[in-house]
């Protein structure tokens, strides 16, 4: 007897110990789920809502708010549930099914929304696909509130206390935050909700199955009775939910902040929960065993301190960011992760501790901890409304920051009973003021924009938006700080500009044009020539359009009065407008950024085809330097789908898809249409290149293949190019090679394009020229310089009216500028040949208005210097009265 008594009771005290250990790693992996479904419901929201905070803050707002009253429901319930481990499990398998539901669910409502939408303004919009947001995510976040307090019950009495366990939770929520980021490139989003709604029917599979084998058992997991579920007092709950909402508020400002310095892709939301969520579970498992009096004192000062420390420290992270070469995607996802977790875990560990540290203030941890919880959470939800609505437009990120560590630390310092403290918060104060501002461009990116200055800062919860003049006078669009939408530079300048003059040319008769996307009002323009043109543009950006208006109108003509802007989203308008246009032009923009990619989806292509005249033409433009072979026929496949006898077009580094409502009518189109123009406004029309110019860079057509296109419901690029980009599959010598193995030969080109024998010579010549200037380019990036030297040579000779040969064969002459009194040429003489080539060449006319101002000749030198400005209307130098 006295040897098996015993073993006996470490028998039970075993199995005691092992059952609630398996609790805890099965709320551990709830945790992992729950923050899974966050991440990947706000991408499904990010579609809807395009590269905007909006997506997230409705994401996060709506989960705060779910947790906070399942939270409160919870605390009843489980003081009546018996079984509260069954519930947790059948909720956690209703959640899995719910999740599998929601895409089809979310689809179907946004079919029946997109119906009504013509009936909506853009804010009522947003407003009813808020509110959809929130009834769908707040049912299953409802739950998994309640879930909280049903473990709480089940581990009552037990090592588990609730620091431990809310800790757990939130180790698995970091886990479930950084899943994705492996997931969505290589399974993409629908395979991917699935994945995790399979766990978490393996999870509640799981608890169910401990749940009954337990009853059957030795009741170790029957639940003590107690009745006593203490609520704290009102005040206490009202602060900590203070402190909620100023957490949420600091979460969504590191988001906008940290987003535009790191990963401007999908994976910038899940990076920083993940660091967000590991500091909080570190602080509530570690923190409460120190001295709680002066854990109490030091905790308000830590997390208000820690902010202020997080924003005086952002221009050296955004520096070091800019500065690092990663070799890997992965590779900078975790050193960005880790530069992150450095700059906020001081506050990430302190809000981690308050919980605990409260609850064990007011009777029962457990119990007052779930009411402490639910009091936080829908503080949290109130806040993300309250930063999106109020705070960003109002104050800005950088301030909304500052604030939120000061409300945090005000509310902290109510339960410390000193007034030493408050004389320090005081202090921080002082510290605070300076960081009210966002800090300027060169300070945030002193290599790229080094020397600049900020001119205009717009922001709001739709984007953050710049202008900056660099040191030279020229001015650049920035959105989101890293994104360089457009420049004044007038390379840049004809690259916008074409982009207009090449869809309008593909039109008989263009009377109306469709712009998605403003930017800078550059692209628009170029449509100036063409007359009796009706001009309409879509941006959801008010900074874009006040900056298009009034800090670019010197360079794009003052388009701005004589086009219709809409405040719109391009979804939304092509959605809901009953106009038709006889060109659209898709504008350029960054396809790895979170929702961009929908507006190269299947989707926005047929949208686009639905409003397109009879005869009517869409032009979507591609960046080249910004896409891998794979992720370029995926948009490609995309768009042949919607125009089966879609084109492609080749400027300088830039792709023009070309989407005909009917049939593509080739180079009579073009021809009928100049021919219409005076021959003033057919060069303009033409930018001073001519038609067979224009011709000479037709690509051929989109050919038909198998393979994953661009859906909305299904995304593709978004996922795969920011990887792409990091492991070295973005390689634009290799995409313009695959692009040329592409190119028909000239025979094939004119049958396509219906161009006749005697025009053979004219349209070869251009034909090649662009040919031989791809390869020249091929060449330059690896390296040949020699060889890209002869083939731009080959491509001038054959057309020397194509501006971005010229350009190139005047770089190479400006290059070899010293060999030039080798061949008996004065400098004089050397930049005036290369004006020969090029008239526009911003580089020979300065040297020429120098060279002449130094010899005294002043008309000449005021000649010079009125061309320059006339290519260069903000050109720094100048502008200057000489």
């Amino acid at each position: 007897m006295s040897h098996t008594q015993p073993s006996s009771l470490n028998s039970e005290t075993s199995s005691r110990t092992s059952w609630w250990l398996v609790v805890a790693i099965l709320y551990c992996l709830s945790g992992l789920t729950s923050l899974a479904y966050e991440v990947l419901w706000a991408r499904m929201l990010s579609m809807q809502f395009g590269v905007s905070i909006f997506g997230v803050v409705l994401t996060v707002a709506a989960f705060m708010i779910g947790l906070g009253l399942g939270s409160l429901a919870g605390v009843r319930w489980a003081k009546q549930c018996n079984k509260p481990l069954a519930l947790f499990a059948m909720l956690e398998m209703a959640i899995a099914l719910y999740a599998l539901l929601l895409p089809s669910l979310l689809h179907s409502v946004s079919g029946w929304m997109e119906g009504i939408a013509v009936q909506l303004t853009l804010a009522q919009w947003y407003l009813l696909q808020g509110a959809e947001a929130l009834c769908l995510l707040v049912i299953p976040a409802f739950a998994m509130g309640v879930g909280f307090a049903l473990v709480l019950k089940v581990v009552e009495r037990t090592p588990l206390s609730l620091g431990k366990l809310y800790g757990l939770n939130t180790i698995g929520g970091a886990a479930g935050a950084l899943f994705p980021l492996w997931s969505l490139p290589v399974l993409g989003w629908i395979v991917s909700v699935r994945t995790i709604a399979l766990l978490g029917l393996m999870v509640g599979s799981a608890a169910l199955a401990l749940s009954r084998f337990t009853r059957s058992g030795d009741g170790s997991l029957q639940p003590i009775e107690n009745n006593r579920q203490p609520r704290p007092p009102l005040f206490a709950l009202i602060i900590y939910a203070g402190i909620g909402a100023g957490s949420i508020m600091l979460e969504v400002g590191w988001i906008r902040l940290y987003g535009m310095i790191m990963l401007r892709t999908e994976y910038v939301l899940g990076v920083i929960l993940a660091v967000f969520l590991l500091g909080i579970a570190l602080g509530s498992m570690f923190l409460p065993r120190m001295h709680k009096y002066w854990l109490s004192v030091l905790m308000p000062f830590v997390a208000g301190g820690g902010v202020l420390l997080s924003l005086w420290l952002l221009p050296a992270a955004s520096a070091w960011v800019e500065h690092s070469q990663f070799q890997t995607f992965f590779g900078a996802l975790w050193s960005q992760a880790l530069m992150l977790g450095i700059f906020t875990l001081p506050v990430t560990l302190a809000l981690g501790a308050w919980l605990p540290l409260l609850a064990s203030r007011f009777g029962s941890a457990e119990a007052s901890g779930v009411w402490l919880y639910g009091a936080n959470c829908l503080g949290g939800g109130v806040g993300a409304v309250i930063a999106c609505l109020v705070c960003i437009p109002l104050l800005g990120s950088a301030a909304m920051v500052a604030l939120a560590g000061l409300v945090i630390a005000a509310l902290g310092l109510i339960w410390v009973k000193s007034r030493w403290a408050w004389l320090v918060f005081a202090a921080m104060l002082l510290v605070a003021w300076p960081l009210r501002s966002m800090p300027p461009v060169h300070e945030l990116l002193p290599k790229i924009e080094a020397n600049s200055r900020d001119l205009y800062l717009y922001e709001d919860a739709i984007s953050l938006t710049h202008v900056v003049q660099q040191q030279d006078g020229q001015r650049v669009l920035l959105s989101d700080l890293q994104r360089m939408d457009a420049s004044t530079d007038p390379s840049a300048v004809e690259i916008q500009m074409d982009q207009a003059r090449l869809a309008l040319l593909l039109h008989p008769a263009p009377h109306s044009v469709l712009f998605l996307g403003l930017g800078t009002g550059i692209s628009m323009a170029g449509s100036l020539p063409f007359p009796d043109l009706h001009r309409s543009a879509v941006e959801l950006s008010q900074g874009s359009i006040f900056a298009a208006k009034y800090w670019f109108a010197p360079v794009n003509g003052n388009i701005m009065d004589q086009a219709q802007i809409q405040r719109d989203d391009a979804r939304h308008f092509l959605s809901t407008t009953q106009r038709n246009y006889d060109v659209i032009v898709g504008d350029l923009f960054h396809p790895d950024l979170a929702g961009m990619g929908s507006l190269l989806s299947v989707q926005q292509f047929q949208r686009a085809r639905n409003h397109l005249n009879a005869d009517g033409i869409f032009v979507q433009w591609l960046a080249l330097n910004q896409f891998d072979i794979k992720s370029l026929n995926v948009i490609l496949r995309s768009f042949q789908r919607v125009f089966p006898d879609a084109q492609l077009f080749m400027d300088g580094m830039h792709l023009a898809l070309v989407g005909p409502r009917k049939n593509f009518s080739g180079a009579s189109i073009i021809l009928g249409n100049l021919h219409r123009l005076t021959v003033q406004e057919q060069g303009q029309a033409t930018g001073g290149e001519g038609a067979w110019t224009w011709l000479g860079r037709y690509w051929g057509p989109i050919s038909g293949s198998s393979g994953p296109v661009q859906d909305e419901w299904v995304p593709y690029i978004e996922f795969n190019l920011p990887r792409a980009r990091y492991d070295g599959s973005v390689n634009l010598a290799t995409l313009m090679l695959w692009l040329l193995q592409r190119h028909p030969d000239a025979d094939a080109a004119m049958k396509i394009l219906g161009i006749g024998a005697d025009d053979k010579s004219r349209f070869g010549r251009a034909y090649v020229a662009t040919e031989l200037a791809v390869r020249a380019w091929v060449s330059s990036i690896q390296g040949d310089a020699a060889k890209a030297g002869s083939l731009i040579w080959l491509a001038y000779q054959a057309n020397p009216q194509d501006h971005w040969i010229a350009n190139a064969l005047a770089d190479n002459m400006m290059q070899s500028l010293s060999q030039a009194s080798q061949h008996g040429l004065s400098e004089r003489e050397a930049f005036q040949r290369i004006l020969k080539v090029y008239p526009n060449y911003v580089g020979a006319l300065r040297a020429l208005w120098h060279l002449e101002r130094s010899a005294r000749n002043m008309q000449e030198a005021e000649q010079y210097r009125l061309r320059l400005l006339a290519i260069s209307p903000l050109d720094g130098e100048a502008r200057v009265t000489p």
